[in-house]
């Protein structure tokens, strides 16, 4: 999601397109997806390049929650950029994979699309009638239908956690594309008082298991994102530095 709105994060950078030289001396790149790499699955230009140069070094942090890492590598390397799914973390997954393994005797009503529901399946392969957890993300198919489900499970007690908060984020040229945000405010329309938890950015959750994945310690790794609400605050939180990414137009 990007916004122009300024915010001053200290041991930030601001870049108007992707450059090696602003990461040249860090032992882990953590980089943003939409807005950054790719838009509405179209690479920018700079971003093959930027991918190659980074190599095992690169890590991406999305707030992502309609893939999974797997299929987001298929998709990316479609389009000429080759990132291993072990390198990708994105907020949908690393979230239910967080649910599944730290509550395990909860059940997960899992409102998202089909690559999250089969990983779903796979964590959790005997459904539960009474869900203690619900889990929303962007689903594609989200209806009125799907609203009335979502407030009964919350109505029975099940606990709300939302994978981003993000209301949009940017496609070519920087129309806003809606995301699980837009779902969560048609929600708090008609249950507003309702309490939710997020792990996605700008908690700094899936910054910190880059780094412990990568053992690499903040100080020497940088974050370049293009929403400083989420990302640079994500960062800041995490002790990273970060790169501002303002591209102008559709970046191209």
């Amino acid at each position: 999601m990007s916004s122009h709105t300024t915010v001053l994060l200290p041991r930030s950078k601001t870049t108007g397109q992707l450059s090696v030289r602003l990461c040249a001396d860090a032992a882990a790149v953590l980089c943003d997806l939409d807005g950054c790499l790719a838009s509405e699955n179209r690479a920018f230009e700079d971003a093959p390049a930027f991918v190659e140069t980074c190599g095992d070094r690169l890590w991406i942090v999305s707030n992502n929650s309609t893939d999974t890492a797997a299929s987001l590598s298929e998709k990316l390397d479609a389009i000429g950029l080759t990132i291993p799914a072990e390198r990708i973390l994105l907020a949908g997954e690393q979230t239910l994979r967080h649910l599944a393994a730290s509550q395990p005797a909860k059940g997960i009503s899992l409102y998202a699309g089909h690559d999250l529901q089969t990983l779903k399946d796979e964590l959790q392969p005997v459904a539960s009638n009474d869900p203690g957890i619900v889990l929303l993300c962007r689903d594609l198919e989200f209806k009125l239908a799907t609203l009335d489900r979502l407030v009964a499970d919350i109505d029975r007690g099940a606990e709300l956690w939302v994978s981003n908060t993000d209301v949009s984020h940017p496609g070519i040229g920087g129309r806003p594309i809606p995301e699980t945000g837009a779902l969560l405010a048609a929600l708090q329309a008609i249950r507003s008082d309702t309490p939710y938890r997020c792990i996605g950015k700008p908690d700094p959750y899936l910054l910190r298991q880059v780094l412990r994945k990568s053992a690499t310690v903040p100080g020497d790794a940088v974050f370049v994102g293009d929403n400083a609400l989420t990302d640079g605050c994500a960062a800041k939180s995490a002790g990273i530095d970060f790169v501002h990414l303002v591209r102008g137009g559709d970046g191209r």
